[in-house]
């Protein structure tokens, strides 16, 4: 793994072999629904036709009808979710002659209860409760009323509009808080973009400033050599090395600021060069120091050979690794002790871990993998950019929950 590992949740985009399982799987109970209703309307033609039940009231001429008029009719329900109100009509009209399509007919309120507004389902509901009327006063069940049907047709709409509607309101609200969280996930990815930019602004000020300084100390030793000429060779061997030095680290910063410019477009930053040395990894002590000052208990473990010192932009990264650790221990773990180790040496590379209320116990390893992001309290902005810095450096960056408190760990390449 290269570069600074930090792992954003992802949306997870349907695949075009998911739309098609859900339109086979749609088109699947369409299917199942039509052969209900066609099953229900062949039950009331049977009970209407069962010598049991008593006389029929309406002639063969009117069954026929039923039938050529409620068949088609229950197949037009496959359409009801791109033509809901018409095909509620079509139903609608149906019924004043078939009893083959009463079910269908409730099923179509339904739909258009879903998909449209209240003044299409108030016309279906009452066009349904009219054709149920018309329907009785035509062929009337003997002994039954005339006032019951309305009644009892009225009784049978109304839940099923109102369920409709129900299911259509928590379809909005879903729909809703969907584009809630797309809308706060491109906020959040504008967030990462900007400061991103901004760290890649800051970054790019810092490597002018080390670059300007290179450059100024190669210039005055070999400006020194261009005086005297007969200084005496070991002079002129350690200036030498010194120009020779300094030109290679000054290459190595100008490579950073390439790879700064490179990785994309800058932006503007609004913090100003400070003019200050830039900060090492023996600066580390002194900054813990600061915030021992202020009252945080920090322990730091340094675990770096003697006179060894890393190059400039790992020395100063590490410095920036502790220094985003013990800001976020102080904002989001207040009162909680921090645990500070640096380790490492030319050749193996160099490690800085930040972990608050660690504790007196030793650190157990940490997986080699990136964990817990989920769990970063805030926004994580500052992680981010942090995770610019050293994906720049050429190093890896962890963070998230640990045994004791929230871990930040980056690795950084030390040459031999």
């Amino acid at each position: 793994m290269s570069g600074a590992a930090v792992v954003f949740e992802a949306t997870d985009v349907p695949r075009p072999w998911r739309r098609r399982g859900r339109v086979a799987a749609r088109v699947a109970g369409d299917a199942a629904l039509v052969a209900a209703c066609l099953v229900t309307g062949a039950v009331f033609l049977g009970m209407e036709l069962d010598p049991a039940s008593g006389p029929r009231v309406r002639g063969d001429a009117v069954l026929v009808l039923d039938v050529l008029l409620g068949l088609p009719a229950c197949f037009a329900l496959f359409a009801r979710r791109r033509f809901p109100v018409v095909v509620a009509g079509v139903l609608v009209v149906v019924s004043v002659v078939s009893t083959f399509v009463a079910v269908p007919c409730l099923v179509a309120l339904f739909s258009v209860a879903v998909r449209r507004r209240w003044p299409a389902v108030a016309s279906v509901a009452v066009g349904t409760v009219l054709a149920g009327t018309v329907y009785g006063l035509l062929w009337p069940e003997p002994g039954l009323p005339t006032w019951a049907l309305p009644l009892f047709l009225t009784a049978l709409v109304v839940p099923v509009a109102g369920w409709g509607a129900y299911v259509r309101t928590r379809h909005q609200l879903v729909e809703s808080l969907r584009r809630q969280a797309e809308q706060a996930r491109a906020e959040q990815e504008l967030r990462v973009q900007r400061a991103r930019a901004t760290e890649r602004a800051r970054i790019a000020r810092e490597m002018h400033d080390v670059l300007a300084h290179r450059l100024s100390l190669v210039s005055m030793h070999a400006g020194a050599l261009e005086f005297r000429p007969g200084a005496p060779a070991e002079d002129v061997a350690r200036a030498a090395g010194v120009i020779r030095a300094g030109t290679h680290e000054a290459l190595e910063d100008l490579r950073d600021i390439l790879g700064v410019l490179r990785a994309g477009e800058v932006g503007t930053g609004t913090e100003e060069a400070s003019g200050r040395p830039q900060p090492t990894l023996a600066d580390v002590p002194g900054l813990v120091g600061e915030v021992r000052a202020a009252g945080a208990a920090v322990e730091l473990d340094v675990r770096v050979p003697e006179q060894a010192q890393p190059p400039a932009l790992v020395g100063r990264t590490a410095y920036r690794v502790v220094q985003e650790g013990l800001t976020n221990a102080r904002k989001h773990a207040a009162g909680h002790a921090v645990r500070v180790v640096v380790a490492g040496a030319p050749g193996s590379g160099l490690e800085v871990t930040v972990l608050d209320d660690a504790g007196p116990a030793p650190l157990t390893p940490f997986p080699t993998t990136t964990t817990g992001t989920t769990a970063v309290p805030g926004a994580g902005l500052g992680l981010v950019g942090l995770a610019e810095r050293i994906a720049l450096a050429g190093g890896e960056l962890e963070h998230g929950r640990a045994a004791g408190g929230f871990r930040l760990r980056a690795r950084l390449p030390w040459p031999a």
